[in-house]
C-alpha cells in the first residue's frame, strides 16, 4: 500500500496495484508506516462508491461535452457513461439504469490533460531556479544554471527516499490540476533502488504514467542495461497505467546503446534536443543516417536544421513543446510554428518546476499566445500566405490528443470515446473567472486554471471530488518533502536563502 494512502481501491480487478507492489519488492524504498492516505474527507458520504470497479457504472449528466473527438461531437448539454474502467456511451439523455450519478450542470466536461515531459523528482526544488537558464552558455546571465545547479549539484544527492516522496508529491499536485497521464522524465537513476521508487511512486499516485528510464550518475548506475530488469518487473502487461519509454540523450557518450536496447525492448525512444546545447551536428548525423522512426519522442527541437526537421517529420516521430521553459531559460524559441509548417502536432509539456509551474492552463496560453503573435506580426509587416492563427480547441488538442498519440496511448485515453478508458476531468464553469459560459474551448484555455478543476477521474476511478483530492495525506506527504529538500539543500552544499537563489 502506499505510506501515503488511507486504502487502495483496485484498478482493474486481477493485476491491482496491491498485486503490483508485492511482486515489485519496490517497498524496500519507501519503509515508512502505510498511513498516509487521509480519512474523513468532508462530503465523503457524497462520492460514488468503489468507482473504476468492473461491473460498477457511474453516468455523469448534464454538463457541456468536449470530447476531443469529431466522430463523438460535443454537446452544450449531454452525458459521459462510465462502465468500470471504459467510457460506454456519451450524448444526451443517456439511460444508465442502476449507475451512480454525478450531475455536472455548470461544469466543461473533457479528457484530462496529458504532460509528455516532465521531471517529477525535482518537486522539492520548485521555484529554486525561477530566474536561471538552462546552461553557462559564456553570455551574461549564466551564473545559476540548471545543469550546473539542478544536475551536477541538487540531483547527486538524491537518495531513493528523495526520489519517491517527490515524485508522489508532484504526481498528486498534478492530477489535482487535471492533468491525468504523464511522461516522466527521471533523470535520477543513480541505481536500481532509485528507478525502483521512482516506479513505486508513479503506481502509488494513481494516475497513468510513462516511467521515462533516463539517465543517472555515479558508480551504482545501472543505466541503460537495467531497462532490462524493469520492463519484466514493472512493464510487462498493457494492462495497467503504467507504461515505459527509453530515454536516449545524445549527449550521452554512448547513447547508441540505449537506442539499440529501447527498439530491442520495443518501446519508444525519448530525448531533448536542444541547439543551446549543441546537439545539431549530432541530430543531423542521425536525420542523414535514417535512424528517426515514429518510436522516437523529441523533446524541445530548437535550434535544429531544416534537415534535421524534415526527417523528423517524415519519419513521423514526434514533437513535445514545453513552451514557457523554452522561452524563459534559453532553450531557443520554441518552433511552433516550424512543426505546424511541416504538418506536426506537437503535444505539451510542462518541464522542470525549478523554474515554471506544470498545469496545463499555463501551457495552453503560452502555445496559443506564442504562435498568435508570430502571425499578427507578419500581417502587420504586410506579409501574405500567413499560416492559421491557433485557436483554443488546437491547443486543447495539443494537451489531450496530440499527448496521448505521442505516447502511444491514444488507443486508450485522448478523447471521450466510447470503449477508451474514462481519464476525464469536471471543470467548473460558473466560478468567478469563467461565468457566464459563452465558448467551451475559449473558455477552458483562456479563462481557467487550476482552481476550475473540480472532479478528476482516472480509469474509471474518482481521484478529485468537488475540489478536493482524495486518498492523500498531503500535510504529512508535505513535511516529507520539506523534509526532503532540507536534506537535497545541505548535501548539495547550497545555502537555503527565501529571496534569493
Amino acid at each position: 500500500m502506499c505510506r501515503y494512502c488511507l486504502e487502495w481501491r483496485p484498478q482493474s480487478g486481477a493485476g491491482s496495484h496491491r498485486d503490483f507492489l508485492l511482486a515489485s519488492g519496490a517497498a524496500g524504498v519507501a519503509a515508512h508506516a502505510s498511513n498516509y492516505l487521509a480519512a474523513g474527507v468532508a462530503g465523503a458520504h457524497e462520492i460514488p462508491a468503489e468507482t473504476g470497479k468492473a461491473g460498477r457504472k457511474m453516468l455523469i449528466r448534464g454538463g457541456a461535452v468536449l470530447s476531443m473527438d469529431p466522430a463523438v461531437g460535443d454537446f452544450a448539454k449531454a452525458d459521459v457513461l462510465i462502465d468500470g474502467r471504459t467510457i460506454a456511451a456519451v450524448g444526451p439523455d443517456l439511460e444508465a439504469g442502476d449507475a451512480q450519478a454525478v450531475d455536472a450542470e455548470g461544469m466543461i466536461v473533457m479528457p484530462g490533460f496529458i504532460d509528455t515531459h516532465h521531471h517529477l523528482f525535482e518537486t522539492a526544488l520548485r521555484s529554486f531556479l525561477a530566474d536561471g537558464i538552462l546552461v553557462n552558455d559564456g553570455q551574461p546571465h549564466g551564473a545559476v544554471n540548471y545543469y550546473e545547479h539542478i544536475l551536477q549539484k541538487f540531483s547527486l544527492a538524491y537518495r531513493p527516499d528523495d526520489v519517491y516522496v517527490n515524485e508522489l508529491f508532484g504526481s498528486l499536485a498534478q492530477l489535482d490540476a487535471g492533468v491525468t497521464t504523464v511522461m516522466d522524465v527521471s533523470q535520477i537513476h543513480h541505481s536500481p533502488e532509485h528507478s525502483d521508487a521512482a516506479v513505486k511512486a508513479q503506481v502509488d499516485a494513481g494516475r497513468r504514467s510513462v516511467f521515462g528510464y533516463f539517465e543517472g550518475w555515479g558508480d551504482k548506475t545501472k543505466y541503460p542495461d537495467d531497462a532490462h530488469r524493469l520492463k519484466s518487473r514493472y512493464f510487462s502487461s498493457d494492462d495497467q497505467l503504467l507504461t515505459m519509454v527509453m530515454g536516449g540523450e545524445i549527449y550521452i557518450p554512448g547513447y547508441e546503446n540505449s537506442w539499440r536496447i529501447g527498439r530491442e525492448l520495443g518501446i519508444p525512444i525519448a530525448l531533448h534536443v536542444v541547439g543551446t546545447f549543441g546537439m545539431a551536428p549530432t541530430f543531423d548525423e542521425l536525420a542523414r543516417s535514417g535512424q528517426f522512426g515514429p518510436d522516437n519522442i523529441f523533446i524541445h527541437m530548437t535550434g535544429m536544421t531544416d534537415l534535421a526537421w524534415k526527417a523528423v517529420a517524415d519519419a513521423g516521430a514526434h514533437v513535445s513543446l514545453s513552451v514557457p521553459i523554452e522561452m524563459t531559460m534559453r532553450h531557443g524559441t520554441p518552433p511552433i510554428q516550424k512543426a505546424l509548417g511541416l504538418g506536426l502536432q506537437p503535444s505539451l509539456s510542462t518541464d522542470v518546476e525549478c523554474t515554471m509551474t506544470a498545469d496545463f492552463f499555463t501551457q495552453m496560453r503560452s502555445a496559443l499566445t506564442l504562435q498568435r503573435v508570430f502571425v499578427n506580426e507578419a500581417a502587420l509587416r504586410g506579409e501574405e500566405n500567413l499560416p492559421p492563427l491557433l485557436a483554443s480547441r488546437d491547443v486543447l488538442r495539443f494537451a489531450t490528443m496530440e499527448g496521448a498519440k505521442g505516447l502511444k496511448l491514444d488507443h486508450k485515453v485522448g478523447s471521450l470515446t466510447p470503449g477508451k478508458e474514462a481519464d476525464i476531468i469536471l471543470l467548473d464553469a460558473k466560478a468567478i473567472n469563467v461565468a457566464p459560459l459563452n465558448h467551451v474551448p475559449g473558455a477552458v484555455v483562456t479563462l481557467m486554471e487550476r482552481s476550475n478543476v473540480d472532479t478528476v477521474i482516472v480509469a474509471g476511478r474518482i481521484r478529485k471530488w468537488k475540489g478536493r483530492l482524495l486518498d492523500a495525506d498531503l500535510p504529512k506527504l508535505r513535511g516529507e518533502l520539506e523534509a526532503s529538500r532540507d536534506f537535497l539543500f545541505e548535501a548539495a552544499g547550497v545555502p537555503q536563502d527565501l529571496f534569493r537563489a
